[in-house]
């Protein structure tokens, strides 16, 4: 099967349907030809501004017309894109540019980056220079795209708090994409929404270059708000939508989806209870499917097929191209349905045999720190999930080895707000974990001991305060609570199942 490089994936609709509308976003709507027009000039531009093949391009937009032209030309000419979220604090911003040195930043109205982010002769680009120089730059060289070099960076935080910097080809951009067309049945009817900000790599996999592949329209929202959800999924027709549970919770309240061509909805990025799955398809009549998915993969690893009844507490079932299994904490295979750390790996019959690849390391700086090979050793990665999959291969996570909180479907790191919240002169120790939550899926909660016993003045408006220098919104935790003491065990390290029952009895601050 081949696989198209992104630099060309929209030849096949260009050649049948040109005229049909592309992407749909807030400055309004492109058609595949207008589109590929509008890539070429990114790609004029970039490399007018010195962006060569291999390069990094830093991109801290909002989600509109200009984050998805600029994404396509970035991928004509070589180079690797990054995507900086705009909710993100500056010191925030400024980590995520440190790591992959960009050429380029294309900064938008929340980017806080200046000169000091991008390599020497770089430069930072405001949205009006950046349309002039679409307007007027050269045509850029014909170059030829390696399909399997270092196209895209996808920022992920482990259990350490410090961000990764995942690199993927355009080959492994593209191979999860094709694999949810096919199994989807997607063809140009399709009209994929997307409210989740589009400085997330996968989101380019999963709007843009799915809809390419099956001919469709990308409809790129800029509101996550029920009412904006709404109204971009009715005006536009929006047929599959991707939401987080606590938005999904929004919208069960809601009476005016019915008349809207939506068939598909999906969740992920969390739990979402069987109480909001169920609100949600009375309201509206149309079923939630579950996915599972992470940035190493990258994107969706297993989803509910079309026509299946959703699996109570599964994920979905692993789309063709991956093998996933769990392993014992040896690296042994376990039987079908053992409970083990979820790992994946190419598949090994049929037409998606052996096409994916793991991602081709981490960039740091002006580097590529590409993983060990281990010729004996097929080519996997762990998950740092634990979960199960079955014989007919349907995934079901349980628990994260990872420990990160998923609050409304953005990722948090303990380990990051700990670090934080620890700076403050008046906090001895600090521990941050997810607490439930009927509409978020989890909350951010923070127990504290203080530095001094007695310290009235502690509270939450002041950690809060403290913290929102320093952290973007959403991590900033929600409950707040005094401590005298941590569970620990005999290595000292926490009890994390103690803290929940630790939390209730906690005065709060």
């Amino acid at each position: 099967m081949a696989i198209p490089a992104i630099a060309r994936i929209l030849d096949p609709a260009l050649a049948s349907r040109p005229a049909a509308a592309a992407v749909i976003a807030r400055s309004g709507t492109l058609s595949y030809a207008q589109l590929d027009a509008a890539a070429d000039a990114a790609a004029a531009a970039l490399w007018a501004l010195g962006v060569r093949p291999g390069h990094r391009v830093a991109a801290c937009l909002p989600n509109d017309l200009q984050i998805v032209t600029a994404f396509h030309g970035a991928q004509r000419i070589g180079a690797i894109w990054a995507g900086i979220g705009e909710a993100l604090t500056a010191a925030e911003q400024q980590e995520l540019a440190a790591l992959c040195q960009p050429t380029v930043v294309l900064a938008g109205p929340r980017c806080a980056l200046d000169a000091r982010a991008v390599t020497a002769g770089g430069a930072v680009v405001d949205a009006t220079s950046w349309t002039e120089l679409t307007a007027a730059a050269p045509a850029a060289p014909a170059v030829e795209v390696d399909p399997h070099a270092p196209a895209g960076i996808a920022f992920s935080s482990g259990t350490t708090g410090a961000p990764k910097a995942i690199v993927h080809s355009q080959h492994n951009l593209v191979l999860p994409a094709a694999a949810l067309v096919a199994a989807r049945g997607w063809g140009p009817g399709l009209r994929k929404g997307d409210c989740f900000p589009f400085t997330i790599l996968n989101l380019h996999v999963l709007s843009t270059v799915a809809t390419a592949l099956a001919g469709g329209c990308a409809v790129v929202m800029d509101r996550r708000d029920p009412d904006g959800i709404a109204q971009w999924i009715t005006e536009h027709q929006v047929t599959t939508w991707n939401g987080a549970p606590a938005q999904l919770y929004d919208l069960a309240s809601r009476t005016d989806l019915g008349s809207t061509r939506l068939t598909e909805v999906w969740t992920g990025g969390g739990d979402c209870p069987n109480y909001i799955r169920d609100a949600f398809t009375a309201a509206h009549g149309i079923p939630v499917t579950s996915t599972y998915g992470l940035s190493e993969a990258p994107t969706v690893v297993a989803i509910d097929p079309i026509g299946a009844p959703h699996r109570p507490a599964a994920s979905g079932q692993v789309l063709p191209h991956l093998t996933v299994a769990a392993y014992d904490e040896d690296g042994r295979p376990l039987e079908p349905g053992g409970l083990g750390e979820l790992r994946l790996s190419a598949a090994t019959a049929g037409p998606w045999a052996e096409l994916w690849r793991p991602p081709l390391g981490q960039w740091h700086g002006a580097v590529l720190r590409r993983p060990s090979d281990d010729s004996d050793t097929p080519a996997m990665v762990a998950t740092g999930d634990i979960g199960r999959v079955t014989a007919d291969g349907w995934l079901t996570m349980v628990d994260r080895k990872k420990l990160m909180i998923v609050r409304g479907g953005a990722n948090v790191s303990p380990a990051e707000v700990e670090a934080v919240i620890i700076q403050h002169p008046a906090v001895a120790a600090a521990v941050v974990f997810g607490i439930p939550d009927g509409r978020l899926g989890e909350r951010v909660a923070a127990l504290i001991i203080p530095a001094s016993p007695n310290d009235g003045l502690l509270d939450a408006v002041t950690l809060s305060s403290f913290c929102a220098g320093r952290l973007a919104r959403y991590k900033i935790p929600d409950t707040w609570a005094r401590a005298a003491a941590l569970p620990r065990n005999a290595m000292n390290k926490i009890i994390r199942t103690d803290l929940p029952a630790l939390l209730s009895t906690s005065l709060p601050l």
